[in-house]
């Protein structure tokens, strides 16, 4: 059996009133994981929701965890995480919402800065580096002058409800590959030519 372990951390607001939001797809993805691994959340210690799986029989562990707090308050939980585990920044997926990629698309990358993203700015400075991997979920630019504060704070439009699932099952195929194959395998796997 594989002893390697993740853990893979879903950004979002708490409460039932965000769960919809644009900025909790991190979360919507967790649910996903959570399914395919007939894990259920539990409340922990660190100021988080967790569940714990694998990726398919003998695969990794993964430690599926939805912060408590607010977005922009997300690096404490995080901390904790990575202590109560004894993990490193290096076994860290980090799933969020972004807004420079176009909707119904993902992008893999690791390390770099947080990019304006205060739930990222957050996690960076509790944990002290950067150098986690980061599955970016697009949710495209808000239209006209919309402020994305705004945007990100809103439920996904109607066509984009429709092409969701299929967003949530690519993100979470993409942890499992990170996990499972590495990072420069899942990123040959889900970015495209185009790109």
């Amino acid at each position: 059996m594989d002893n390697a372990q993740w853990l893979v951390v879903g950004l979002g607001n708490p409460g039932p009133d965000y769960a919809s939001n644009r900025h909790n797809v991190g979360q919507m993805v967790l649910a996903e994981l959570a399914d395919r691994t007939s894990a259920s959340f539990k409340s922990q210690k660190t100021n988080a929701m967790v569940a714990e799986g694998r990726t398919g029989l003998e695969g990794p562990r993964l430690v599926l965890a939805k912060p408590n707090s607010f977005m922009n308050l997300s690096g404490g939980p995080v901390a904790s995480l990575l202590r109560f585990y004894r993990l490193e920044s290096s076994q860290l997926i980090v799933v969020h919402d972004e807004l420079d990629i176009p909707f119904d698309r993902i992008k893999l990358k690791f390390g770099g800065g947080h990019g304006g993203h205060n739930g990222l700015r957050d996690i960076i400075s509790a944990i002290g580096t950067g150098d986690f991997t980061r599955v970016r979920v697009g949710i495209g630019r808000p239209p006209g002058r919309q402020p994305a504060a705004d945007f990100v704070l809103r439920d996904f439009a109607s066509p984009e409800r429709a092409a969701l699932p299929n967003l949530l099952t690519d993100a979470a195929d993409a942890v499992e590959a990170i996990a499972r194959d590495g990072l420069t395998a899942a990123q040959l796997r889900f970015h495209t030519v185009a790109d």
